[in-house]
């Protein structure tokens, strides 16, 4: 159903298919398996789609990592680049399934594009979710519509690398406590924007490219070491720091991560629960081995993946129920703040959690050397009568 010129009949049946959802359901299950199927044909046509889709749709396992990380159960959710809503929809699936109320979280956002806004409307009018959307061309830069409002969890993913966010305009926002961001990269103005909208046990998670982790121009490592130490009065915030996989995204090849900020690292709330002051530290987590190939050109991450990562943050944090946390190489670290000192600010996963232990291997180098000589010697052998074969075939033609 996802290809060109489809067949007007098969087209028909969809739509019937589609429009009896709901006979012979519960309320409820109909509107899950309706949010589902629109759920689907958003990320087919974001695949089709190339670049520009991924304008409105982030995929399912990356929305996932950050509701599961931060685990949204009840307050203000924000996201002030909403696209087709995926974060919200994820954070209403976090609650259900953590036996929450619907009701229990309030879901705000605001976007720029007015057919994107459109289709985030829809997709959470078919699940039955309310919530206040904002939309106008300036964006959230420039006509903040929630300028007053602070959020209990934001979750963005925000346009890498932005040049032309209008931010000459901007020098003296009240909301750049950290630094004055580039006018040429909006990366660290949409940081401080999520970070503005916070309320005082607020966390927020974001993605934005790899480059954002190690910059240094136009003053950008200046603004990440007052995120990481703090500034003027404005607490430090950085508290994780995760590298992601290469190719997630259906929009871009550029490499991403995911910021991780909390307003009140000192003994901030998790799920009701007051968390460990982690004010000296910061934890890296390189999930750059991780997720499966689902097509050609893209990949996932599995429920699996998915837990490792959330069980880390949250037993590093300190929640009762997690578990003791522990480094590991080639994995996660918890880096004191020196120790980032020490490497310019640079938060780069890759930089702190070191090489994975190598698994020993009981064979000596000679065992080794004559068992792969062997594997070798098996693949020329191979090679020799594929050759053969494709020479009899060769002529074969020939004489056709």
């Amino acid at each position: 159903y996802a290809r060109e010129a489809l067949n007007p009949i098969m087209l028909g049946e969809l739509i019937d298919l589609v429009s009896n959802i709901a006979l012979g359901e519960a309320k409820g299950s109909s509107r899950d398996v309706l949010g589902r199927v629109y759920e689907y044909f958003l990320g087919e046509f974001a695949g089709s789609e190339g670049k520009r889709g991924g304008e409105f749709y982030t995929p399912r396992s990356v929305v996932r990592v950050l509701v599961e990380m931060l685990e949204p159960y009840k307050g203000r959710v924000y996201d002030p680049c909403c696209g087709s809503g995926g974060m919200f929809v994820q954070s209403e699936k976090f609650v259900e399934s953590h036996g929450g109320r619907i009701g229990d979280i309030a879901i705000y956002g605001q976007e720029s594009n007015h057919t994107t806004w459109r289709l985030a409307r829809m997709n959470l009018a078919v699940r039955g979710i309310d919530a206040e959307i904002k939309w106008n061309n300036e964006g959230s830069f420039h006509k903040d519509e929630l300028r007053d409002l602070k959020f209990d969890w934001i979750l963005a993913n925000p346009p890498f690398n932005v040049s032309d966010w209008g931010g000459e305009r901007l020098r003296e926002d009240a909301r750049w406590c950290y630094g004055i961001p580039p006018a040429g990269n909006a990366n660290f103005a949409w940081l401080q924007h999520i970070v503005h909208h916070l309320a005082p046990t607020g966390v927020a998670g974001v993605v934005l490219a790899n480059g954002s982790m190690s910059s240094t121009q136009n003053g950008e490592g200046d603004i990440r070491r007052a995120l990481v130490e703090g500034v003027g009065g404005a607490p430090g915030v950085v508290d994780s720091m995760v590298a992601l996989p290469g190719q997630l995204f259906y929009s871009t090849q550029i490499p991403a991560c995911l910021w991780f900020l909390a307003r009140d690292r000192s003994n901030g709330l998790g799920r009701n629960a007051k968390l460990r002051d982690r004010r000296d530290e910061v934890l890296f987590v390189d999930a750059r081995a991780m997720g499966h190939m689902v097509d050609r050109t893209r990949r996932e991450l599995s429920d699996e993946d998915i837990g490792r990562i959330a069980r880390t943050y949250h037993a590093w944090r300190g929640e009762a129920d997690a578990g003791a946390y522990e480094d590991v190489p080639g994995f996660c670290f918890s880096a004191p703040l020196d120790a980032i000192r020490a490497n310019d600010f640079i938060l780069t996963p890759g930089r702190y959690v070191g090489a994975a232990d190598m698994e020993t291997d009981e064979l000596s180098f000679e065992e080794r050397f004559r068992q792969l000589q062997k594997e070798l010697d098996l693949q020329f052998r191979r090679a020799a009568e594929l050759e053969l074969r494709i020479k009899g075939g060769l002529r074969n033609l020939s004489n056709v």
